[in-house]
């Protein structure tokens, strides 16, 4: 009998496991980005404006949230702004060059 209320009391603990990772796998977002130079040039503007903006060197993701873009799209920027000589890098912070 034992067995029993244990294999019942484990069930509803399963049960909550399952909903959890459920709502993990849920939350995740895939992002698209389309690669051609205008939208490259679009995302480097962005994050021109956002380094411009903050007058200071900045992480990848504060680069992100001030320009309120993805990280693969900020990346996108940067590549773009690193090619045109625009950026300086140091300690992994970015400024305008």
């Amino acid at each position: 009998m034992a067995e029993k209320k244990t294999t019942k009391a484990a069930a509803p603990k399963a049960a909550e496991a399952k909903k959890a990772t459920v709502k993990k796998a849920a939350s995740k977002k895939e992002v698209a980005i389309v690669l051609n130079a205008e939208n490259a040039g679009f995302k480097a503007g962005d994050v021109y404006q956002a380094l411009a903006a903050a007058g200071k060197s900045l992480t990848v993701k504060e680069i992100a949230k001030a320009a309120n873009i993805s990280e693969e799209e900020t990346l996108l920027g940067l590549g773009w702004l690193f090619k045109e000589g625009k950026l300086l890098s140091a300690d992994e912070k970015i400024a305008l060059a």
